[in-house]
């Protein structure tokens, strides 16, 4: 049964990472990079977020450290580096690390049993001896808190909504529809107004 436990969490970690690729489709390179909220929010920088964390929680947490170099994860890199894109990095260059990534991860959750220990070393003292299940739903639940987050940026950029490219798992209207839901929203979110 441990096996099938194993393969539905991979399976919600592979189509969280599909959404957020997905959230990166048909957008110019400002747009996917562009920061829509005052903490700089942007989907390319999610995106880079989500794979670098993969990296480091399925890599180094198992003693099975991601090959490549990740200088954003530095302790003399920029804070936020992994939250952004710089100018001499690629959106391709970029997806095609997050590729690598998802390739090393998932030979870890594949060659390790759901209860094959590891050990967070950035974690508190007492909590930081882990499971690959435990990483496996942390990581699930961290990589769909920022897909919520690029939900927001994409609407906010084209209007685009939903789950993924082939079930948005919205109701079938049209935008008339959608703005008036807006409105009435909107109306009563005025009566709770105190000015």
């Amino acid at each position: 049964m441990t096996d099938a436990f194993k393969a539905v969490l991979h399976r919600y970690l592979r189509t969280g990472r599909e959404a957020m690729l997905w959230k990166l489709d048909g957008l110019s390179d400002y747009d996917v990079r562009r920061p829509l909220v005052p903490t700089g929010t942007n989907l390319l920088g999610l995106f880079k977020h989500c794979a670098l964390m993969e990296a480091v929680y399925f890599g180094v947490t198992f003693g099975r450290p991601f090959p490549d170099p990740l200088p954003w994860l530095d302790d003399d890199a920029d804070p936020n580096a992994d939250m952004w894109a710089a100018e001499s990095e690629s959106r391709d260059d970029i997806v095609a690390l997050g590729r690598r990534i998802w390739a090393h991860a998932d030979a870890t959750i594949e060659a390790l049993p759901l209860d094959g220990p590891g050990r967070v070393p950035w974690w508190q003292a007492g909590r930081d001896e882990v499971t690959l299940h435990q990483i496996l739903v942390h990581m699930t639940a961290e990589l769909y808190r920022h897909a919520g987050h690029a939900d927001i940026v994409r609407e906010l950029i084209d209007g685009a909504a939903g789950l993924s490219r082939t079930n948005d798992n919205m109701p079938d209207v049209d935008a008339g529809w959608w703005a008036g839901y807006r409105d009435r929203v909107e109306k009563t979110a005025q009566l709770f107004r105190v000015d």
